[in-house]
């Protein structure tokens, strides 16, 4: 692919983009950083702060450890921490540098600030607005489409900041996500100019290997990662405890960050810890790694842009189906093996539901590794589904539009029941 063409600079601006720390989950960082801003334009510490957020919102931040708050849960822990210890410049890395003074005092200030939370009706799916007060004075943020996609900044009724709430992207250029091919993906990792990627990529190398680890040495939710190292130690079985034990870590509250991928670190993890485990045991080089971990995270972008950021359909089932063709790929797989990797991924499973962010994501993550594993090994072996087995049809880029149809409109009616079972006694 030449460097100079469209689809390649699109390539490595999407990658540019997605590829980017994160330290926590998303959604309550996400939350905490919108918090912060207010606090930032309020000018003072609130003494009342509401929080309007969409379900999806909800859905995610109820049940998940928001790291440097002493092991609390939920939305008023996250929008406390934001705006007590946040650092709104540093967006997804919000609460990466908070003092132990502030640390020691969340739970004073929880105790005698009122926090609201109410359901915000949207049509985003990812939407919030969080709007803090001090006497007579008050501040509001709103984000939409994209966790630091700031469209609302106002403060006593003047509006600081406004943008149309359509711009899905926080820094107003988003790439064209429709130029996403399997044939291009395969043929942009292979030629790369790796010149253009190689930090990224080292990054979330060193990133993501580091809270894997983590993970592995210490107690953390359910140690899905260290209980499936209890059941072998070949290397299939590593790259699936490394990804879910970075997981584990990340859903209870390590203060580690992450390089996420589709908006998620959980499916940064899975895109490459696998990818990068396999690396090791079969004594890949250095470039060949990079250029696997570009078609895992190119091909988890791929499937999971057409069902968009947040919905019922798990997104670490699109990571699988990256991570699965990544090893393919350090396998010695071409176009044609990747395509139906991803394929023979998404049919087996496609359909497993987000019920929000908490410790059974990790072994959600163990079972998406395991079917991009077995998906590439059923092709090796001479297998595949075949157009009419269920969703699959002719041709991976429209198999890929078929499973991205049910995450984004079949499972739209599970979406609403999972977050109303969810959310009964917010």
């Amino acid at each position: 692919m030449e460097r100079n063409s469209e689809v390649y600079q699109t390539y490595v601006k999407i990658l540019r983009h997605e590829l980017v720390c994160a330290m926590g989950c998303t959604e309550p960082i996400a939350l905490a950083y919108c918090a912060a801003t207010a606090r930032a334009a309020l000018g003072a510490l609130p003494d009342r702060i509401k929080v309007e957020a969409s379900g999806n919102i909800i859905k995610n931040v109820k049940s998940v450890i928001v790291p440097n708050t002493g092991g609390r849960k939920g939305i008023a822990a996250a929008a406390v921490i934001g705006v007590l210890g946040g650092d709104e410049k540093a967006r997804l890395q919000v609460i990466s540098d908070v003092s132990d003074e502030v640390k020691a005092g969340m739970g004073a200030y929880l105790e005698k600030t009122p926090v609201e939370v109410l359901f915000l009706k949207s049509d985003c799916l990812l939407d919030m607005i969080v709007t803090v007060y001090s006497g007579e004075s008050w501040a509001k943020v709103r984000i939409a489409n994209e966790h630091t996609n700031i469209v609302l900044i106002e403060r006593d009724g003047e509006k600081l900041l406004e943008k149309d709430v359509s711009a899905s992207s926080s820094d107003g250029e988003e790439p064209d996500y429709t130029l996403l091919t399997v044939k291009d993906i395969y043929d942009f990792a292979c030629t790369c100019d790796l010149r253009d990627v190689r930090e990224i990529l080292d990054r979330q190398i060193e990133l993501n290997t580091a809270i894997g680890e983590e993970g592995l040495r210490h107690e953390y939710g359910a140690n899905i990662g260290k209980v499936l190292r209890t059941t072998g130690d070949d290397l299939r079985t590593r790259a699936k405890a490394l990804a879910a034990a970075g997981s584990d870590a990340r859903m209870n509250g390590c203060e580690l960050p992450v390089v996420i991928c589709s908006g998620s670190g959980n499916q940064g993890l899975t895109a490459s810890l696998p990818v990068i485990e396999y690396a090791r045991g079969l004594h890949s080089d250095r470039e060949t790694l990079y250029r696997a971990l570009l078609i895992s995270n190119l091909v988890t972008l791929h499937a999971k842009s057409g069902i968009g950021r947040l919905s019922a359909y798990c997104g670490v089932v699109s990571a699988g189906a990256g991570a699965g063709s990544g090893i393919a790929f350090l396998c010695g797989g071409d176009e044609g093996t990747i395509a139906h990797t991803i394929v023979n991924t998404l049919a087996i499973t496609s359909g497993i539901v987000c019920d929000g962010a908490k410790s059974s994501c990790a072994a959600k993550i163990a079972t998406a590794v395991e079917t991009g594993i077995f998906g590439y090994e059923m092709y090796k072996n001479g297998q595949e589904f075949y157009s009419g087995d269920g969703l699959v049809v002719k041709g991976v880029e429209n198999s890929i539009a078929n499973f991205a149809r049910l995450g984004r409109e079949g499972m739209r009616e599970t979406d609403h029941e999972i977050i109303m079972m969810m959310t009964e006694n917010i």
